[in-house]
């Protein structure tokens, strides 16, 4: 039964990947971190991915994948967040970073005991969130007063918010009826979303995030409509 272990062996991939990138962010090297955060992701998907294909699915694989992502996408994020504050503030601010990993924690507790996320989800998913927060360090390059110290805490407090939310938002499982038709808002929020990253970069992830707030809104409006057709 070598099988059931394949989800569970690359969840251990995206934690052990999180505690690379959590050392990154910790010596300033946040740039760095951008990939580990990046190959945490890719790890995440294919845990769930080959859960599925193997029809391996168990209660330990659910609660290892959560404790694995509030490392890589709880944990770094936190760090990031406290870094970024700590070049531009004294004091008790640069903590205040971590209150994205309370509220990332919070999330995935909220997201294991509501059966409402069988298949999407309600609130802003932590690597959709931790992807947002890595272009940071990029976006600072070229706009230094993304850096400022007031914008930064609203920052945290505005996506603290989207984690926990009602706001319904799609997956990207595509399973079942792949057509046009059905997908129609996901395979578009793909599709820009590989243009913003060719011509920005991380810098192009902000684009991402916003596009996959609307297209999410799009999609369920248009479920809404053809229900009641």
């Amino acid at each position: 039964m070598i099988k059931k272990h394949i989800p569970n062996l690359l969840t251990s991939a995206n934690l052990f990947s999180g505690c690379i990138g959590a050392i990154y962010a910790f010596q300033g090297d946040l740039k760095t971190v951008a990939y580990f955060v990046i190959l945490s992701g890719i790890f995440d998907f294919l845990d769930g991915f080959a859960a599925r294909l193997l029809n391996v699915k168990s209660d330990i694989g659910k609660e290892l994948d959560s404790l694995a992502d509030v490392i890589s996408f709880g944990f770094v994020p936190g760090i990031i967040f406290y870094q970024l504050l700590k070049t531009e503030s004294a004091s008790f601010v640069p903590y205040l970073g971590f209150i994205i990993t309370i509220f990332s924690a919070l999330r995935l507790a909220k997201f294991n005991l509501d059966t409402r996320q069988t298949e999407d989800f309600i609130g802003l998913n932590t690597p959709m969130n931790t992807f947002f927060v890595i272009s940071l360090p990029y976006i600072i390059d070229d706009n230094p007063m993304v850096s400022n110290p007031w914008f930064l805490c609203g920052l945290i407090a505005a996506l603290s918010w989207l984690l926990i939310s009602e706001l319904r938002l799609f997956s990207m499982k595509l399973s079942g009826d792949l057509s046009w038709k059905a997908n129609k808002y996901r395979y578009l929020f793909l599709i820009f979303s590989v243009i913003s990253l060719i011509f920005g970069g991380f810098s192009g992830i902000p684009i991402i995030l916003f596009l996959y707030l609307i297209f999410s809104q799009l999609h369920y409006s248009n479920l809404k409509r053809t229900a009641k057709l």
